[in-house]
């Protein structure tokens, strides 16, 4: 892989696992855990259904990212995006840093409460689906999962908009191997929530610990963020 300046694997590696430790991530997936355990009925099915929304997930992510970098790239806008996502970056990671000591006060990152209602239908109508089809409402949860990256990106987009800036001051195709492995980063973690849950862990119990730990999650996230947007503005190109 070919990186182009400022940008390094550890700040890839950083950025990806920020992005998937985000609470916005871990509750979306402990949720349809919950829903794909009582679904299935089964830990086989549950553990295919997750891998199989992980690789939506994976897959979404990544052609978002090439279709950023393809506009800003072949348009010509890539150093006013790289100003924007070093300041877009900071804001959050200012609103991350504050929701470890004042959670959920004022303006937070999050999920918009009408698409959380709308993931909860969603799953509804799949679980009614799988009565009559349970192959046909695989295909329906994997639909899911492209919609939930859609709504999670107001929430967690702000480490893959700032990445996609960084590897936009580049070449498109040299870009592409470093949007591969970012979003392999990004679903490791997936892959252990998925796996705790099939080993027995109840999705309750999950939930227990994110709520726990999601402050701290916030501080972590927000402490990157404002670093790596100042990182930014200090090698603008």
């Amino acid at each position: 892989m070919v990186l182009p300046e400022s940008l390094t694997i550890p700040l890839i590696v950083g950025a990806a696992l920020v992005d998937s430790i985000n609470p916005c991530v871990f509750g979306v997936l402990i949720f349809l855990i919950a829903f794909m355990s009582r679904v299935f009925q089964n830990a086989n099915k549950m553990l295919l259904g997750g891998l199989l929304y992980t690789m939506v997930v994976y897959l979404t992510y990544f052609f978002i990212g090439v279709g950023f970098l393809q506009v800003t790239v072949s348009l010509g806008f890539s150093t006013i995006i790289y100003w924007v996502a070093a300041v877009i970056a900071i804001f959050a990671g200012l609103l991350e840093v504050k929701d470890f000591f004042w959670y959920g006060k004022g303006l937070s990152l999050g999920i918009f409460p009408s698409a959380a209602r709308r993931i909860t239908f969603y799953t509804r109508k799949i679980e009614k689906l799988h009565r009559r089809d349970g192959w046909l409402s695989y295909a329906a949860a994997a639909l899911l999962g492209v919609f939930v990256v859609l709504v999670e990106l107001p929430c967690t987009g702000a480490p893959y908009l700032a990445i996609l800036a960084i590897i936009g001051q580049g070449n498109f195709s040299e870009g592409i191997p470093l949007l591969l492995f970012y979003n392999l980063i990004f679903i490791l973690p997936l892959f252990v929530i998925i796996g705790i849950a099939y080993f027995g862990k109840s999705s309750t119990a999950l939930e227990r610990w994110r709520k726990r730990h999601r402050g701290l999650m916030r501080l972590i996230v927000g402490v990157f963020l404002i670093a790596l947007g100042v990182l930014m503005l200090m090698t603008i190109p």
